[in-house]
């Protein structure tokens, strides 16, 4: 089920009045929401997935809508190149859903899930690139606990760190059940006993770290906003605090004038890029949250561009 689908739609629809219009779905996903946008507003669809199977199956949900969506493979930090090679230089909308995908969760062989015995890999993509097994038997100690501290804020990063490098000395890694239970295990019992699966942050960092989840949002979220024509509109839903950190300050810095405060006017080209759609940030409604456990921790976030960057 797609997380806060109506609101998203509701936020982007402003800016995707007409047949020429583009909209850009840098998470496509299942494709749920880049159906509900093609079929409530006339604008032409890209979508963006660096998942082939994420890609088979929206194909045959989106196949409906003809030749207004055209789906790639790519990860979301390669929108300028997407974009010039289907000879559009700036779009109207632009949505991203970040983190991990209900298909990725889903399928147990995926390896993205503590509670299911499954490959340890990790990859959005797994036709490219390393695995967690790679992570995991590959890092040495103080890599890995920073890993699991930045990416994942586990408190006894080093102790799993130790415990990891111990074990696999022993047998490397290759299935998510005996990382989850050494991680388990690495943790004190009192604090097992609270805060969910004691692996939860464990495995969140090594998605993060196999993904280059956070360098590739760095690098997406300039590159989406430089792609917006004036009047467009950016919606953007993290799931944790590091990506919406990165999320919030870019759209801060763009939505904020830097002139003096006490100035009695905006001298022209000086405005802000963009302005803001609401304060702050939003989260899913408890009835949303009861529907679809998976709304939980959204964060929210949308702006418009009200003028060229100078």
């Amino acid at each position: 089920m797609p997380v806060l689908l109506e609101r998203c739609v509701g936020l982007l629809a402003p800016a995707l009045t007409g047949p020429d219009d583009v909209v850009v779905d840098c998470t496509l996903g299942m494709g749920g929401h880049a159906e509900a946008l093609l079929a409530q507003t006339p604008a032409r669809l890209v979508g963006l997935d660096r998942d082939p199977e994420a890609l088979r199956r929206s194909t045959d949900r989106l196949a409906p809508f003809g030749p207004r969506a055209t789906l790639v493979h790519a990860v979301y930090d390669a929108l300028p190149a997407v974009l010039a090679d289907l000879g559009l230089d700036r779009v109207q909308g632009i949505l991203f859903d970040l983190g991990v995908s209900s298909l990725q969760l889903d399928e147990a062989d995926r390896g993205f899930a503590y509670a299911h015995d499954a490959p340890l890999d990790m990859r959005m993509d797994p036709t490219v690139g390393m695995s967690a097994a790679d992570v995991v038997n590959g890092y040495d100690g103080k890599a890995l606990a920073r890993v699991l501290k930045e990416y994942g804020d586990e408190r006894f990063a080093s102790r799993i760190a130790d415990a990891i490098v111990r074990e696999r000395a022993r047998e490397p890694f290759t299935r998510t059940a005996r990382l989850a239970e050494l991680v388990r295990q690495s943790i004190p019992a009192a604090t097992r006993r609270t805060g969910g699966h004691p692996a939860k942050r464990t495995f969140q960092a090594l998605r993060i770290e196999v993904n280059d989840e956070l360098g590739v949002l760095r690098r997406a979220i300039p590159a989406a906003l430089s792609a917006l024509a004036v009047g467009g509109r950016i919606v953007v839903m993290s799931y944790q605090s590091l990506e919406d950190k990165i999320v919030k300050t870019e759209l801060v810095r763009r939505s904020t004038s830097d002139i003096p405060v006490d100035l009695p006017f905006v001298p022209e080209g000086s405005q802000p890029e963009l302005t803001l759609l609401m304060r702050g940030s939003e989260q899913a409604s408890q009835a949303e949250i009861a529907a679809n456990p998976r709304a939980q921790s959204v964060r929210l976030r949308a702006a418009e561009r009200v003028r060229d960057a100078a």
